[in-house]
């Protein structure tokens, strides 16, 4: 008991002693405070950075309260981890473009620490672009129909098809499941998996500055498209039956007596399948295919208030030279012939895209022939697909 005693003794002897030593006017240094250090990547002035290469900035003790990198073209975009510590792009940066990193950290003292970095893009051997892009932008309208795709023609052949594709983004505000499909190198479509939901908005972001096309191939520049669905507007007609029903949000509001194609030469049928609509003309000059002035069959006719479902010269047009057999008999070279007061009717009801689905004819609609998408089951249509389906993200 001494002996616990005594030490107890001494070691309170000791503090005491130490206490005393504090108080001498001596003060404690404190320790250290450690500022935040930023990490950036690509290095300060690196060049001929590619293009797909991905921007990171990290924070060590502390955490990013921002960061920007921006060029003379805009702003790359990035995504900040849920700690704080580390951000990285989510965008291809631009060809042949210089980018300053700014970034600012800060401690858990709340100290700030700022660093700025540049670094520059190789430069781009050869550009692509989109060329032609469907709905067309430039319309003032850009309502269409529930079977409606997204066309897409490049400027130059695609040999990455995977990176370009996985960089057309689809939004729209009610999710569906759709793919992209590739026709070929230059042309790539999207269309859902069952038609658009009804009085959907839609929203395409072309994210294509600085994508690798294929080798030495780069984007141009981004493309973003928006449009709406309308109604659910669906046609339907069998060729045996002579009589198209329009259906409105499922409930039919018009039948139409009709007269298809007369068959016998195979370009005389009507092709069977389902047709979208392509454009909606109040005049058409319509000329015999394959025939020429003073040949047998040779036509040249003025037809008003078309609409077209097809590349091979179809549409449901005014004819009031055979109102006699429309509802009876199939006169028509391969037309859906309807008296003028239903073709006035029609084109004025009608969406570009709107499904027009006819049926009872030996000759089947290809899936090239027109906006023949919907031809192709979704087995099919996943066949020609780089990213396979995938839901919309949301509006």
């Amino acid at each position: 008991m001494v002996r616990g005693t005594v030490g107890l003794l001494a070691l309170s002897s000791m503090v005491a002693c130490s206490a005393v030593s504090a108080s001498d006017g001596e003060t404690a240094s404190p320790a250290p405070v450690a500022e935040a250090k930023l990490t950036v990547f690509p290095q300060h002035k690196a060049d001929n950075v590619d293009t797909d290469a991905l921007v990171t900035v990290g924070a060590v003790d502390g955490t990013l309260q921002s960061v920007k990198v921006r060029a003379a073209g805009g702003e790359l975009a990035g995504d900040l981890s849920a700690d704080g510590t580390r951000w990285r792009s989510v965008r291809t940066a631009r060809p042949g473009t210089t980018y300053t990193v700014t970034a600012v950290a800060v401690n858990p003292q709340g100290r700030k620490t700022e660093t700025k970095t540049t670094f520059t893009t190789d430069d781009a051997e050869r550009t692509f672009d989109i060329e032609r892009m469907l709905p067309n932008k430039d319309e003032t309208d850009l309502t269409v129909g529930v079977g409606m795709p997204i066309m897409i023609e490049f400027s130059r052949d695609i040999t990455d098809r995977v990176a370009v594709e996985r960089n057309l983004i689809v939004r729209s505000s009610k999710p569906v499941e759709g793919a992209w499909h590739w026709f070929d190198d230059r042309h790539i479509d999207f269309r859902p998996k069952t038609y658009w939901p009804a009085h959907t908005r839609v929203r395409l972001e072309a994210r294509l500055a600085g994508v690798a096309g294929g080798d030495g191939l780069y984007g141009k520049r981004d493309h973003v498209l928006n449009f709406k669905i309308g109604r659910e507007q669906i046609t339907k007609g069998n060729i045996d039956n002579h009589h198209l029903t329009v259906r409105r949000n499922g409930k039919a509001i018009r039948e139409i007596p009709m007269s298809a194609g007369q068959g016998g030469a195979w370009k005389y049928y009507t092709t069977s399948g389902v047709h979208l609509a392509m454009s909606r003309e109040p005049v058409t000059i319509m000329i015999s295919p394959g025939i020429g002035p003073g040949q047998a069959g040779y036509y040249r006719k003025t037809v008003y208030n078309t609409v077209r479902i097809s590349n091979s010269g179809e549409y449901v047009h005014s004819a009031p030279w055979s109102v006699g057999s429309q509802g009876y008999a199939n006169v028509s070279h391969g037309c859906v012939n309807v008296s003028p007061s239903h073709a006035s009717w029609f084109i004025r009801n009608t969406l570009i895209g709107d499904p027009i689905v006819l049926t009872g004819t030996p000759r089947k609609l290809e899936p090239t022939n027109g906006w023949g998408h919907w031809q192709e089951d979704w087995k099919q249509w996943l066949k020609w697909s780089s990213t396979k389906s995938f839901p919309t993200g949301t509006l």
